[in-house]
């Protein structure tokens, strides 16, 4: 009796376990049906859009027919699918029933891995087929503008074929400026075009010269300068200045003073507080150009040819080189009141600026005498005091002036005469310069083959770019060793090279 009762019962567990198992089965076919269902949707409606792209109407009903079958192939293809995903489901899950957690999760992710990596070889196989699809299609346009961009390679390198290899950095300089210049267009003052090409033919010569040129322009800039709707007056400003420095620079380079001016502009601008009206701004940087020019040179220039007038004395020679306003003005004021001096005035080629030195002391009823720089050596025994001009102070105590100038300070050292440099302080420089080849301007080589025997003997350097082993330079500065100069005249004293430094302490910031 009690085996009888033990297959009942065993029995009874087995059907139970087969009703669970059926209806299993049967929750997965609904679900299969239902995803079935909408593939079967989704197939009907591609199908039925590209029927409908068919230009011939009349097979339509031939057409319905084929998507009947195709449907019908499809929900067997679909339910076969689902049969087959439930059996792999159920042999997985009567496999895994003898494995651990730990391995199930390993299988899983080896099954992503190898899922990652099959997409992303797909990936790649299409990333490679688009590349050469776009270097194919590029091959041509990249031949076409290769042929365009060579021609003007082959020009540059035609014009450059006289390039001094020490100063190839500032050939390449100024090839950078003339890329970067913006083009002529309404955005470019005309006032500052015509300041420009003033530069350029070298009509407006001088750091003052030139300093006070550009804040009279960029005063008229301002002037004229109207602000752009749903913008910043100060802002705007700013951008047109940078375009306009821009174009002066593509021109000629700018001067240590011009910088310091540009510089001082700026920063009035940035005091400005933002509720200020534009014509208030325009009146304020109008009257801070004015009163830059009337202190930083004006009234510099008052101040050193005051001090400076106390070192020359009845009967001395004084010894300049080119063109100096400074200087020109110092020897003036001396003449005017009442010191009997001479001055020799030095000149070297291409500019010959020594000669309207000459010209505007003769006038003056002032003895002068000229001689040019290979002449030197001849004069320097009877020369007294030489006086000199500056282009910038440099922070180590270095001068830069005209080219000629450290010749003409270490020709004076040789004979134990003093040098005295008159600067302003507006030309102080930052940069540390111990010779002329690290920054210097270029200026044009051409100008040394000028002929200055009016035209009577063909010069010998007319022909000198035909000739490959002859290079030409032609440099605007030099410059001078602090050890060379006995003293700097500024506004502020009489002070040694050394004391730059000083004096760039001392100096405000934004000036």
């Amino acid at each position: 009796m009690t085996n009888k009762k033990g297959n009942i019962s065993e029995k009874s567990r087995e059907e139970i376990k087969a009703e669970r198992e059926a209806k299993k089965a049967a929750k997965a076919h609904a679900k299969a049906k239902a995803k079935s269902s909408k593939i079967l949707e989704d197939v009907s409606n591609d199908k039925s859009a590209s029927l409908n792209n068919i230009k011939n109407k009349n097979s339509n009903e031939t057409s319905k027919t084929t998507t009947n079958e195709n449907i019908e192939s499809a929900e067997v293809l679909v339910v076969n699918k689902t049969t087959n995903i439930y059996e792999k489901s159920s042999i997985s899950e009567t496999s895994n029933e003898g494995k651990s957690k730990a391995e199930l999760r390993a299988e899983r992710r080896a099954k992503q891995e190898a899922q990652r990596a099959a997409k992303q070889q797909i990936l790649l196989e299409k990333n490679k087929v688009k590349s050469k699809e776009q270097n194919n299609n590029d091959k041509s346009v990249i031949t076409e503008t290769v042929k365009k961009i060579v021609m003007p390679i082959k020009t540059i390198e035609k014009c450059n074929t006289h390039e001094i290899n020490l100063f190839k950095h500032l050939y390449h300089e100024r090839e950078q400026a003339i890329v970067n210049v913006p083009f002529v267009n309404s955005n470019i003052h005309p006032a500052i075009i015509r300041l420009g090409t003033q530069y350029a033919n070298k009509i407006i010569v001088g750091s003052n010269a030139r300093c006070v040129a550009l804040l009279a322009a960029v005063k008229q800039l301002i002037y004229d300068f109207e602000r752009p709707p749903q913008a910043d007056f100060i802002r705007s400003l700013e951008a047109n200045l940078q375009e306009s420095v821009a174009y002066l620079h593509y021109c000629r380079p700018l001067a240590v003073s011009m910088q310091n001016a540009m510089r001082h502009l700026k920063w009035q601008m940035t005091q400005f507080p933002s509720s200020l009206s534009d014509v208030n701004a325009k009146n304020k940087l109008s009257t801070a150009i004015d009163t830059y020019i009337r202190e930083q040179i004006e009234l510099a220039d008052k101040a050193i040819s005051i001090t400076i007038q106390t070192k020359i004395s009845n009967g001395d020679i004084i010894l300049t080189y080119a063109y100096s306003s400074l200087i020109h003005k110092i020897l003036l004021d001396a003449h005017t009141a009442g010191k009997q001096f001479r001055v020799i005035v030095v000149d070297g080629r291409p500019w010959l600026e020594g000669k309207e030195q000459l010209r505007r002391l003769s006038r003056h009823g002032i003895e002068c005498s000229y001689i040019l720089i290979n002449a030197l050596s001849y004069v320097m025994s009877e020369v007294s005091k030489v006086f000199l001009g500056a282009h910038a102070i440099l922070a180590n105590g270095a001068v830069m002036s005209r080219v000629g100038t450290a010749q003409v300070a270490l020709m004076a050292r040789a004979f134990n005469i003093p040098v005295l440099v008159a600067c302003e302080t507006h030309k102080s420089c930052e940069r540390v310069q111990t010779d002329s080849i690290v920054y210097n301007e270029l200026g044009n080589a051409d100008e040394l083959a000028q002929d200055y025997k009016n035209g009577m003997q063909k010069s010998l350097l007319s022909n000198w770019k035909t000739k490959k082993s002859l290079n030409l330079l032609n440099i605007m500065y030099d410059v001078t060793p602090a050890d060379l100069v006995t003293a700097v005249v500024t506004e502020l004293a009489i002070l040694p090279c050394t004391s730059v430094p000083v004096i760039l302490r001392i100096k405000p910031s934004e000036i």
